[in-house]
């Protein structure tokens, strides 16, 4: 690279873009496609629990087991864009929840783990514990992540706080919408019917959850009130209802692939609002806005070019993939 071009990259935004704001946008939008991606694998294990037959739990295993690790890349892609682009908030954000950090980690590695061990042996004793773990694990990680984004929200400088609680709730529930509609996809004539009535009864009581966190935030923020009736913000809440309706009657009509985008959208909106009520802030506990923690402006662009051409890289991969084990899972299909 030409000192020229060196001078170019340091002497404002690339063609005059907002980068700040759009990395900003971006580290939610990672955020997000983790959450639903690895969403509905963790949904999956949650349901889990309510299989006793070996046949259906095979076929939850199978359903996933083509997935689950590869969704995992979009934690590390949003990990790794959050310190690259804002690493004060990364480092000041992490370390004032590393337990909740640990714990997620170690959800995530059980939740990886059990299905692995489950398959190793055909013992009811074996099976049953294992199974437990992958259940434990599926659950815990998307509770964490959520008391994690909670406490964000708000600025909690310690790990459990009440809207931590909330928000963990919240997105454990959605991540059953999620695991519901994805199962329906692809082991529809493996399962249960009433794995389906499962989904519409956690769609309900998502959004009588985001009503209650609502309700608590509006006490619990700087800007209350005026904050929660932002367009924005109203937006995404009449949007969840209307998805909540198309998610019910989609799965009782077996539109499957609708139903689980609208699992997908109930997900980003839910994002959204965490968004657009912190932003212009990006670290409320520490008091830091989005252009106070940005790095500057060479690394800024040059991560911005990087970012441009890789992304597309990863989200083909992504297609490929989903491609290539699209359809129902067979019969003779294991994990």
């Amino acid at each position: 690279m030409t000192s020229e071009s060196v001078e170019l990259l340091a002497s404002g935004p690339l063609f005059g873009l907002p980068l700040p704001t759009l990395w900003f946008g971006l580290v939610f939008a990672l955020l997000g496609t983790f959450l639903f991606l690895d969403g509905f694998d963790f949904g999956a294990g949650a349901i889990f629990a309510t299989l006793d037959d070996a046949g259906e739990r095979e076929a939850v295993l199978s359903a996933i087991g083509p997935f689950w690790d590869g969704n995992e890349v979009w934690l590390v892609v949003f990990g790794g864009a959050l310190f690259a682009a804002f690493p004060s908030v990364y480092a000041g954000l992490f370390s004032r929840h590393y337990l909740l950090m640990f714990g997620i980690l170690g959800a995530l590695i059980l939740r990886g783990l059990a299905p692995e061990m489950y398959e190793q042996r055909h013992d009811a004793r074996w099976q049953r514990w294992w199974g437990r773990s992958f259940v434990a694990g599926s659950v815990l990680a998307p509770f964490l992540l959520g008391v994690f984004a909670g406490n964000w929200l708000v600025g909690a400088p310690r790990s459990a706080t009440p809207i931590g609680v909330l928000v963990g709730v919240d997105v454990t529930v959605l991540t059953v919408v999620s695991g519901a509609a994805f199962l329906q996809l692809k082991a529809r004539d493996a399962l249960p019917e009433w794995v389906t009535q499962i989904g519409v009864g956690a769609v309900v009581v998502y959004l009588l959850g985001v009503v209650a966190t609502l309700g608590a935030l509006a006490v619990r923020l700087p800007a209350g009130v005026d904050a929660l009736l932002s367009a924005p913000v109203l937006a995404a809440v009449v949007g969840s209802v209307v998805l909540g309706a198309v998610y019910v009657v989609a799965l009782r009509r077996r539109s499957d692939v609708v139903a689980l985008a609208a699992a997908a959208g109930l997900t980003y909106a839910l994002i959204a609002v965490v968004a657009v009520l912190m932003y212009p802030m990006i670290d409320p506990a520490a008091g830091v806005t989005v252009g106070d923690a940005i790095v500057s402006t060479l690394p800024l662009n040059l991560m911005s070019v990087g970012a441009a051409l890789l992304l597309p890289l990863v989200a083909t991969y992504f297609a490929v993939l989903y491609s290539a084990f699209s359809g129902p899972i067979a019969a003779e299909e294991a994990y």
